[in-house]
């Protein structure tokens, strides 16, 4: 017997308002850290405390003017303070940076995460998905997110079963998670 799924709500409208949700503080992020002293660590500081405030942002910036920064620590500094933009939801503006910081420390797995969910947020789901994985292969911090943004790029494309699978193991890695659990009511599993 074959499985069949299906989702329930008009895929349009439900992605809009995932991808927006999917970019929110705590859903899709994941900082880089920064090893060492000064600005850039201050930082990596400000993004892992949740701050996109004017005041963490001139951090960054500072960081990138002024510290000595080996390229791996320049790139998490780019990708931090692309994570800041992200929260504002400042997407054109934190994908640059997010470019940024990948190109510089390309080992970094969050921040492909990153840069694969303003991706998907900006409907450029193939792109999303790639990149989603590609944080996945490299390895990340918090991979329910990354599974969480790959389902939101696979409906994107029109792979409910896909979608289907990555919300179930979002949630199954971090049980109680209100956000896969809302997604996957939307489907319904069938024998066929």
């Amino acid at each position: 017997m074959r499985r069949g799924i299906r989702f329930q709500a008009p895929f349009a409208a439900a992605l809009l308002g995932l991808a927006v949700v999917a970019v929110l503080p705590g859903r899709a992020r994941a900082e880089v850290a920064v090893f060492g002293h000064g600005t850039a660590q201050e930082c990596y500081q400000a993004a892992l405390a949740g701050r996109s405030d004017p005041a963490a942002l001139h951090l960054c910036d500072l960081a990138l003017q002024l510290d000595d920064l080996i390229p791996e620590d320049r790139g998490g500094t780019f990708i931090n303070r692309g994570v800041m933009k992200l929260r504002q939801r400042r997407l054109d503006a934190a994908l640059a940076d997010l470019d940024a910081g990948v190109k510089l420390n390309p080992a970094a797995g969050d921040g492909w995460l990153d840069h694969g969910a303003v991706l998907t947020a900006l409907g450029r789901y193939g792109e999303g998905l790639a990149e989603l994985n590609k944080s996945l292969a490299l390895g990340v911090s918090q991979p329910e997110k990354a599974y969480f943004n790959r389902a939101i790029a696979e409906e994107g494309q029109g792979d409910e079963t896909s979608a289907y699978f990555d919300y179930q193991k979002a949630l199954a890695l971090r049980p109680g998670w209100d956000l896969p659990k809302k997604e996957l009511t939307r489907f319904t599993v069938t024998r066929k």
